[in-house]
């Protein structure tokens, strides 16, 4: 293990596989992008640092994942990764939970460890600054135990952004030290390019 079970608050892993991919037509957590498929990826790589992994999903997917891997079922329907989130802290509302979404396939090691190594358990969470427009990025983030009532505030509020949360806290926003890592996949578009950078890797499903 690393410095992650070093901290305070041990941290756990949730790699987040129930969204319905609608954008891009197919499950993005079923690309094997590195020879497996992508939720399976991710959640090895977490396994790295973490005390614990989990693939989070939806009710109907829970019996097509791999036994070999620990899921926590969404709790509550159509309120995307906010309810994956609250249904991890509800599984251990004692941990941290670095949360990764399943559709960046050149999510890599060295960014894990710098996010973990830059964690401060002072704020609410510790999250990279998005390549896209510059706002956190909610779904590669170090979500402290503290981030919780935040989290179901929103839920309450009906406000299902995760992003939100994040600007309206107290957090510590870092710069990716990579240029692709936080690359995302949502239109077969960005699948080809993404293809394009993984030389003899395949993203078939």
């Amino acid at each position: 293990m690393t410095s992650s079970l070093q901290q305070k608050t041990i941290l756990n892993g949730l790699v987040l596989a129930g969204g319905r991919s609608t954008r891009m037509g197919e499950d993005k957590a079923l690309f094997q992008w590195h020879g497996k498929k992508q939720m399976y990826y991710l959640a090895d790589l977490l396994k790295q640092f973490c005390n614990e992994v989990f693939i989070s999903c939806r009710i109907e997917q829970a019996n097509s994942i791999d036994k070999r891997y620990k899921i926590i079922t969404d709790e509550f329907e159509n309120t995307g990764p906010l309810a994956a989130i609250i249904s991890a802290f509800h599984q251990n509302r004692n941990c941290a939970w670095l949360v990764v979404a399943c559709d960046l396939p050149l999510l890599d090691t060295k960014t894990v460890d710098y996010l973990i190594q830059q964690r401060d358990e002072r704020v609410v969470a510790t999250t990279f600054q998005s390549p896209y427009d510059n706002l956190p990025e909610p779904l590669v983030t170090i979500w402290e135990p503290e981030s919780l009532p935040l989290l179901e505030t929103a839920l309450a509020q009906k406000k299902y952004s995760p992003q939100r949360v994040l600007l309206s806290s107290k957090i510590k926003i870092i710069q990716s030290n990579s240029t692709h890592a936080l690359l995302n996949v949502n239109t077969q578009e960005e699948k080809e390019k993404i293809g394009s950078l993984i030389p003899g890797q395949s993203s078939k499903s």
